[in-house]
């Protein structure tokens, strides 16, 4: 055989080899790649996507879309040429597996986080609009978890309203792990509460929940990067009450990052006139009870994903500005905001046409 052509055989053998380890041999790394956007105005699946009884609502246009990443399930095994091909392509990120399920933390166990977050962010954005319409909103500090296996599993359950701990009143989440922490491990700490049973038969019965009870938990060590603390083994969080309904109807969609939008879709239709003056307009943003608007992962995917779908605008949480100007899609123009006033002023100058002024994303 003469040697060019065994040369050109050994080679072509080689690329052969190569792009089999390529497709058979997994990598660890997973991708991300734009997801769906949904109109918080419009109707999902054939429902609303928000749905408000017991008050006065008003017709809405436009667009005040939610948007999504789609991400790879945690047992999906990319191989070096799915990566290669991530890397290099526009609309996607090729990112460490464990960034999106560290510690070998299944899909399901990312879901159920996901979907605790998201059912958080509707409540926040609910609360958040409520407050901007001064609609008064009844809150209250509850066991949000319990740990298994801790001094509190069997004692406190999730959705016991906490009253006080040791004598001292609880006004907000906070307060809780403060007056625990006093504590050494191996102390007791008295909670005083309302069951969530009693608490959840007051609300149906639109009442306030009658009589509290004392509950003593015996502290445990924790031991966190070395500094040990006293801990009961529950997180606290925030329960409200509502003059009126407000229902999210959004299914397979997790995480907190639709907060601002939802809270801003249901400032619309609570509200006379067009929020939008009938423009596409995207966006994300967590938001907490005060309307603060926080940073979110995937924001470059989030505005190809907005702009594919025709939106002019893109409401962009500050802190993710710098990574969403790098590389802006055509047509978009990203709008900064740090809380729902900043959108609400930027949607005010949107639908008036006078965009001159718009606090915008830079590089």
């Amino acid at each position: 055989m003469p040697r060019r052509t065994a040369t050109m055989l050994a080679s072509t053998l080689m690329l052969i080899a190569l792009l089999c380890a390529g497709v058979l041999i997994p990598v660890p790394y997973a991708e991300m790649s734009p997801g769906p956007t949904v109109n918080t105005l419009g109707d999902h699946d054939g429902e609303p996507v928000l749905q408000i009884a017991g008050r006065k609502t008003y017709p809405t246009d436009g667009h005040l879309n939610m948007t999504t990443v789609r991400v790879t399930s945690a047992d999906y095994r990319m191989n070096l040429v799915e990566a290669v091909y991530g890397w290099l392509a526009h609309d996607t990120k090729v990112v460490p597996h464990n960034t999106l399920y560290p510690d070998g933390k299944t899909e399901e166990q990312s879901t159920q986080e996901n979907a605790e977050e998201f059912s958080q962010s509707q409540e926040s954005a609910k609360v958040a609009a409520l407050k901007e319409l001064k609609v008064p909103v009844t809150s209250w500090v509850i066991v949000s978890t319990v740990v298994k296996g801790s001094p509190a599993e069997g004692r406190l359950h999730a959705g016991d309203v906490i009253k006080a701990v040791d004598g001292a009143a609880v006004k907000e989440p906070g307060d809780v792990a403060k007056t625990v922490t006093k504590h050494k491990p191996g102390e007791k700490v008295v909670f005083t509460i309302v069951p969530a049973k009693e608490q959840a038969a007051a609300e149906k019965a639109h009442r306030t929940a009658r009589g509290t009870t004392d509950v003593t938990v015996t502290t445990a060590t924790s031991d966190d990067s070395g500094h040990k603390r006293a801990i009961v083994g529950i997180s606290a969080g925030t329960d409200h009450t509502f003059p009126f309904t407000v229902d999210i109807k959004l299914a397979d969609v997790g995480g907190p990052s639709a907060g601002l939008m939802f809270a801003l879709g249901i400032y619309d239709k609570l509200t006379p006139g067009s929020l939008t003056g009938g423009k596409f307009v995207a966006g994300t943003g967590t938001i907490d009870d005060a309307g603060k608007v926080g940073p979110i992962g995937g924001i470059e995917l989030k505005t190809v994903g907005a702009r594919s779908q025709g939106a002019q605008y893109f409401l962009t949480p500050a802190d993710n500005c710098a990574a969403a100007a790098k590389d802006t899609p055509s047509g978009l123009r990203l709008v900064k905001v740090n809380t729902i006033d900043d959108a609400l002023g930027a949607l005010k100058d949107i639908r008036s046409g006078d965009t001159a002024g718009l606090p915008t994303c830079r590089k």
